[in-house]
């Protein structure tokens, strides 16, 4: 498996690529080759006074490689200019990644209303599963909130086709996992279940799947907004890292039916494993 690892050479994404613990994690589930992308925004420019971005950028890079290779990786880097989620999706599929691995400091207001973040607009245009790494936030060297990527995997399902496409992902992930929790949310607004159908069923099936798997297993299914009650089992739970479904790319989509995933990417407190749908169905 390839896997991109975007930085922009802060704190905050610095934390992700210097802990070991996560770069066994990604080892465990058969990431061999990690592409390090940072992309410079098209109105930062090399000659702004006081600021030496090469040279900061080439001594940062060439520390993240020795890092990451010492840990077993083959390592590639690419220095682009643009924005940043389209460059990162456009490298993505350029060289076939099987996964993008983001850092985001996550629940800050002004973060997400006013400046957006590239971790929020990678949940929303992302070609490859994403995995948002939740950072610290208020630190001057921050760590990463979760270490373990995989441990514990809290999965949201609304039995749909998306949903049943980020189980999946369990074929891999599993060999990181230890415990998971499958949590179905009901709702009128949105029903995924034929009149009838029991969501408790529906989730034992999926759980014996896993127990096969020797991965630890409950069950639970919850009443109200879907995004407020998967962040609640995450509290309650406290998962290592949220896995889930997104709805797609198109805007009139997003907009009827609303975004659950980019919700929980944007206020979730640890890590969020996203997978968006099948682009060649």
């Amino acid at each position: 498996m390839r896997a991109i690892c975007a930085t922009d050479l802060s704190a905050a994404s610095e934390a992700t690529i210097e802990n070991e613990t996560c770069l066994e994690c990604l080892g465990r589930i058969g990431v061999e080759e990690i592409h390090l992308v940072t992309v410079i925004p098209s109105n930062v420019h090399a000659g702004m006074p006081g600021i030496d971005f090469a040279a900061r950028r080439e001594r940062a890079l060439e520390r993240y490689r020795s890092v990451i290779e010492d840990a077993g990786f083959d390592v590639e880097a690419h220095v682009v200019r643009g924005t940043p989620h389209r460059r990162i999706n456009g490298i993505a599929e350029a060289i076939g990644a099987s996964l993008t691995v983001v850092g985001s400091r996550g629940k800050s207001p002004l973060e997400n209303r006013v400046i957006g973040s590239t971790a929020r607009n990678l949940a929303r245009t992302t070609v490859v599963p994403l995995l948002v790494n939740r950072i610290e936030r208020g630190a001057d060297e921050p760590t990463v909130v979760r270490e373990h990527l995989f441990r514990r995997l809290l999965f949201a399902t609304d039995f749909s086709e998306n949903a049943e496409r980020a189980f999946e992902a369990f074929s891999y992930l599993r060999h990181a996992t230890r415990e998971a929790t499958l949590v179905h949310v009901e709702t009128p607004k949105d029903p995924a279940l034929p009149e009838g159908a029991d969501p408790e069923v529906r989730l034992a099936e999926l759980a014996t799947r896993l127990e096969n798997w020797e991965i630890e297993t409950r069950t639970a299914v919850r009443q109200g907004d879907p995004a407020d009650e998967i962040l609640a089992a995450e509290g309650e739970y406290e998962p290592t890292a949220i896995l889930v479904g997104s709805r797609g790319h198109s805007r009139l989509r997003r907009l009827l039916l609303g975004s659950v995933s980019e919700d929980v990417v944007a206020r979730a407190d640890g890590n969020v494993m996203l997978i968006p749908p099948d682009r060649t169905a």
